[in-house]
Order: structure tokens, then C-alpha cells, then sequence
């Protein structure tokens, strides 16, 4: 048979091309011939529309909408999602399979062909939970705001590195755009240092209108973004920016629903949802919910200035063990997420060993030793995993390299019980030694390549070199006291026969 398919996922990075590349294998181990056009951060490829003529079926292994989702329509589709493709290609490419054969039959039989596709009205599906529509409503926002955190937070980062610290005293005006000198390292990390705030400033209105969006597609944009910019106003911050986001969101989609006559229809979407979803929103915002917000996050803020010693570091093994439970799902998002607020709260003026840039290191070291510590045991110890773990070990040390923490997931999802409590060891430590050292980080991506912009950097370094170790000591152990290959292949063909004699 012949298969196309779509993957994406809430950030657009590891888990899209990680699913693609499942599938694609799994499709040909079956048999058959599947091409997937990945829908991730980088952008996408689309598919040739010839491919999908010929296609017997489709697959979407995505947790976001499917761009241009018409273009299949006619089509057997089987809908789940981004980590379903990861974890068990084999079983979507049967579903695949069977809902091609049961289309066949059912046209065979005398029955039309599928009816077109048509794009949903919001990003989730209308069967889906209620905690699964509110964590991609979420992770819709998320995913649009993560470009602006990591340019903006590299450029400040880099800024400092350039001109200083001092380089939040410089003026825009005088410095920048009139003053600007291309032989001066000072007009430089100014220009990097206005930049990157700029860029930061859109982070929380940018997360409030795209979770106003997921709700209530383009009518929500508008009250979205004002109610998140509404929030920084009254000091609100991020979880100002999560509150305008569902409520714009769905006041849109209250007032989308209002039967008018059809005069007015026309100008509902253009001009009565968002006046009046906007002005509820910033009313709202500015009135009712902004000000108790405004007193939590001022609290929270307090709260880890206050922190030190020790509680620092029981902070830095709990954010660690999160990061590595489920490596890029729910658990490592919040971890991620509380440490990428941290860097807009502090503000481009705190001092480098902040706690919040002291938080941001430490996810970021206990972010990248799972893929290396996975990849130092393929190396030292390859026996204990299969040809296709090996294969996947030489990639782990780029992905790791790169915190991204995804490059975990195949050797999680083949042997979690052992793999797991193993790569949440090795990142608690790791965790737990950069707030020891008190290594500081403004810049919330990049792994090994932003390592100049670390304050304290030897002891960043040292801590990934141990967290890895531990981890890859972790799971050789656990591994090597498993039965060997042989008796359980032995094992495996007695059961066999058992249940053939049954």
C-alpha cells in the first residue's frame, strides 16, 4: 500500500521529524511505501500532490491542526498523536492499513467515497477531554511563543557577552539609531541588547493570543494579544498572559456563537467580535482578574529571590527529574516553562547570579545529559542494546549537545522501566550540582553552544560530564541484570509453543 502523512508537535522540533522518520520505517518494515511532510519549526515541504492521488490512506500524527488539511480529503485518515507515532509506528501503520481495507470494502459494497475533511474550527478536536483540550490550548500558545524566547533570550545573552552588563544603561536613540558605529563593540551589544528586549517583549502577548486563537481560531487573535500586552501593563507577567489568553479566547468564541440576522453577519468577524472581545478582555484584565495576578506573581518573584543554599539546590534536582521524566511531554514543558518565565521576570537589569538565570542553567544541563548519557552507553557498553540503538546513540550526542532532551524518547519507549528512573537520576544531579556551583544563564536554548554566555561555566560543564556518567552508569547496570538475549530468546520460543499446544 501506499501511505502519506503529516506530523507536528506543540514546539515543532524533535518530536515532528522524530515521528516522520518512525513512520516512514515502520511503513517499509511493513511492506509498504509512506511519505510524511513534516509540519515542524523549521516549516515544511508539502507533499506532492500526486502522493496523496496515489495514497491509500492517511495518517496525521500531530498534536496541532494539519495545515491545509482539505488537500486530503476523500481520503481513509487515522488521526493520533505526535508521540503516538514515536512510541508505536508499528501500530498506526496498522490502523492505517486496516482503514484502507475497510474503505475498499466499503466502496466495494456500493457506498460513496469519504467525505471531504474538513479543517477544524479550533486547534482540538471537539472529542477530545477537557485536560487535553486545555494542554494543547496551552501548547498551542507555547509553541508560537518558544521562537520569540529563544532569539530574544540569545541576543540579550549575547549582548552582555559583547558590552557588558552595563549594556542596559544604553539609550536606543543615541546609542543605536543615531549613534551607531560599526567599529564599536558598545553599538554593537547595544544593538544586540535593544533587540533581543524587543523581541522579549512579545512573549507574553504572543502566548495570550495564540491560546486565544487555539480557542476560538482568528476571531480570537485580536483579544488575545491586547488582553497579554494588558498583562505586562498591570504587571501581571506570564500567568497574566495565561488568563488573557483564555479569557479572550473565550469571549471570541461566546460572541462567534451569537445568532444575528444576516445583515450582520458580515461584519461580526471583522468588527463586533473583536470591539467588543477585546474590550471585555482588557476590562477584565485591567479590573478584575490583572491586580490579583499582578500580587501572585509579584510573590513567586520574591519567592525565588528569597531562595539560597540549599533550597536552591533541592529546586535544581526537582526541576532535573522533571526534565527527564518524560523528556519533552507535559512534566519537562512546565519545568521548561517556569524556567524560560524566570528569565522575562527578571528582567534584562538582574544581576547575573540571579536565582532565575541560576534555574534557567540548571534545566538546561539536566535537558541535555539524557541523549548523552544514552549515547555514552551505546558506546561503552553496545551489547546491552539493539542495532537500532546504536544507530540512534551516534545522534544522541548532537541532539544532547543541543538540550534537546527528545533524543532520549526511542530508548525510553523500548525499555522505560529501566531507562527512565535512570535518566531522572543522572538529571536530578546534574540539577542539583549547577545550583551548588551557582552557574547562571540568560539564554534558554541552545545547549553547548551558548556555553560563553554561562556565568560559572566550569561548573555547568562539570555538572553535564557528571549527570551524563551517572546516567550511562545508570542504565548499563540496570540493563546488564536483565536476562541475556539468549534465555530470553529461549524463553520466548517456549512461550510460543505453549501457545500453539493451547
Amino acid at each position: 500500500m501506499k501511505f502519506v502523512g503529516v506530523s507536528s508537535c506543540p514546539t515543532g522540533i524533535a518530536h515532528t521529524y522524530m515521528a516522520a522518520e518512525a513512520l516512514e520505517q515502520a511503513a517499509l518494515a511493513a511492506g509498504h511505501e509512506m511519505h510524511v511532510e513534516t509540519q515542524g519549526a523549521a516549516g515544511s515541504v508539502a507533499l506532492d500532490p500526486q502522493l496523496i492521488a496515489e495514497a491509500d490512506a492517511v495518517v496525521f500524527a500531530a498534536d496541532l491542526e494539519v495545515k491545509d488539511r482539505e488537500r486530503f480529503a476523500g481520503k481513509p485518515i487515522v488521526d493520533v498523536g505526535v508521540k503516538k507515532a514515536v512510541h508505536d509506528p508499528t501500530a498506526v501503520i496498522a490502523a492505517a492499513v486496516e482503514a484502507a481495507e475497510a474503505e475498499v470494502a466499503r466502496v466495494a459494497a456500493g457506498g460513496a467515497a469519504a467525505a471531504p475533511v474538513a479543517a477544524p474550527a479550533t486547534k482540538v478536536s471537539a472529542n477530545a477531554g477537557t485536560g487535553a483540550r486545555i494542554r494543547q490550548w496551552l501548547m498551542t500558545g507555547v509553541s508560537y511563543m518558544i521562537p520569540f524566547v529563544a532569539a530574544g533570550g540569545i541576543l540579550i545573552a549575547l549582548s552582555f557577552m559583547i558590552g557588558g552588563y552595563e549594556i542596559v544603561d544604553t539609550d536606543i536613540v543615541t546609542d543605536v539609531i543615531e549613534g551607531f558605529s560599526i567599529t564599536s563593540s558598545l553599538s554593537w551589544g547595544a544593538l544586540l541588547f535593544h533587540v533581543g528586549a524587543a523581541t522579549f517583549a512579545f512573549l507574553v502577548p504572543v502566548l495570550a493570543g495564540f491560546i486565544a486563537y487555539a480557542i476560538a481560531d482568528r476571531p480570537g487573535l485580536a483579544p488575545g494579544f491586547v488582553g497579554g500586552a494588558l498583562a505586562l501593563v498591570v504587571g501581571a507577567g506570564f500567568l497574566g498572559g495565561l488568563a488573557a489568553g483564555f479569557i479572550g479566547g473565550f469571549i471570541a468564541l461566546w460572541i462567534s456563537r451569537w445568532k444575528v440576522p444576516k445583515g450582520v453577519r458580515g461584519v461580526m468577524p471583522v468588527v463586533v467580535t473583536p470591539l467588543i472581545a477585546t474590550f471585555l478582555t482588557g476590562l477584565a484584565m485591567l479590573v478584575v482578574v490583572g491586580p490579583p495576578l499582578k500580587a501572585v506573581s509579584d510573590g513567586l518573584t520574591s519567592w525565588l529571590g528569597g531562595l539560597s543554599g540549599s533550597n536552591l539546590i533541592l529546586l535544581g534536582v526537582l526541576l532535573g527529574l522533571m526534565m527527564a521524566f518524560d523528556m519533552g511531554g507535559p512534566v519537562n514543558k512546565v519545568a521548561y516553562a517556569f524556567a524560560a518565565t524566570g528569565l522575562t521576570a527578571a528582567g534584562t537589569a538582574a544581576l547575573a547570579g540571579a536565582p532565575e538565570f541560576r534555574i534557567m542553567a540548571a534545566v538546561m544541563a539536566a535537558g541535555m545529559t539524557p541523549p548523552l548519557g544514552l549515547a555514552l552507553a551505546t558506546a561503552v557498553r553496545g551489547a546491552l542494546f539493539t542495532e537500532a540503538e546504536r544507530e540512534n546513540g551516534k545522534a544522541a550526542w548532537l541532539l544532547g549537545a543541543s538540550f534537546i532532551t527528545e533524543g532520549a524518547i526511542p530508548f525510553a519507549a523500548a525499555d522505560p522501566l529501566r531507562v527512565i528512573p535512570s535518566l531522572m537520576l543522572g538529571s536530578g544531579i546534574t540539577g542539583g550540582i549547577v545550583m551548588a556551583f551557582g552557574s547562571g544563564l540568560r539564554a534558554p536554548h541552545g545547549g553547548v553552544w551558548v556555553t560563553p554566555l554561562i556565568s560559572q561555566p566550569f561548573g555547568f560543564i562539570v555538572a553535564v560530564i557528571v549527570g551524563t556518567v551517572i546516567t550511562a552508569l545508570a542504565v548499563i547496570l540496570v540493563k546488564g541484570l536483565r536476562r541475556p538475549p539468549a534465555t530470553d530468546a529461549v524463553v520466548a520460543g517456549q512461550e510460543d509453543r505453549s501457545a500453539v499446544t493451547a
